[in-house]
């Protein structure tokens, strides 16, 4: 039954395996197995842009919190690049190869950081540094874990980012600044509980 059904979008031939709202709820972006990213106005049944830059599955989505258009996407196996956009224009403002399969990416609330989750081949995640235009800086790679990290989310005070892996671990990091306390001062504080403060739960 299609009851309660109030539009249907279609933009992808393949699989659509990442999905993110705009934080202000006017844009929609979906990636798909076919390689594609869509950016979708929550107000029209049409894709705005249709983006072909990824050689990969595009699973891992995540909007920028403090720049209204800016969405940062990431690729599969054979692509490996975070790529920054501008969701106004459709213009990417820059890509980064990260040597590895991009599962996940995750915006800091506090900070001009970013957070990133790979697989194949070296299963890590990665601290980026926003430095304005599209362009990042790597901070750290954060190791542990044996497998696919398939997926991340952030804790209620924005500094902890808990990744969860193929390798049937949750792993705690905090790595994020707060409204108080930089990031920097928090690996400090927690550097005593292994790498940067990871906690792991099996």
């Amino acid at each position: 039954s299609n009851d309660g059904v109030v539009a249907e979008l279609q933009g992808h031939s393949q699989e659509v395996c990442g999905l993110k709202w705009s934080p202000q709820g006017s844009q929609l972006a979906s990636g798909g197995n076919d390689n594609l990213l869509n950016i979708w106005e929550a107000r029209r049944n049409q894709s705005r842009f249709t983006i072909s830059r990824h050689q990969a599955a595009v699973k891992a989505l995540a909007w920028c919190p403090f720049h209204s258009n800016l969405l940062a996407s990431g690729g599969g196996t054979a692509d490996r690049r975070i790529c920054l956009w501008n969701t106004g224009n459709g213009q990417c403002l820059n890509e980064v190869d990260t040597k590895s399969q991009v599962c996940a990416v995750q915006w800091s609330t506090h900070d001009r950081e970013l957070v990133s989750s790979h697989g194949f081949t070296h299963n890590q995640l990665i601290l980026w540094r926003y430095a304005g235009r599209g362009r990042v800086h790597k901070v750290v790679e954060l190791t542990g874990h044996q497998a696919r990290v398939l997926h991340m989310a952030q804790s209620p005070d924005g500094t902890t980012i808990v990744s969860a892996a193929a390798d049937e671990t949750l792993r705690f990091w905090r790595i994020l600044g707060s409204p108080t306390r930089s990031a920097a001062k928090l690996k400090m504080e927690h550097s005593s509980r292994g790498l940067l403060g990871a906690n792991c739960i099996r």
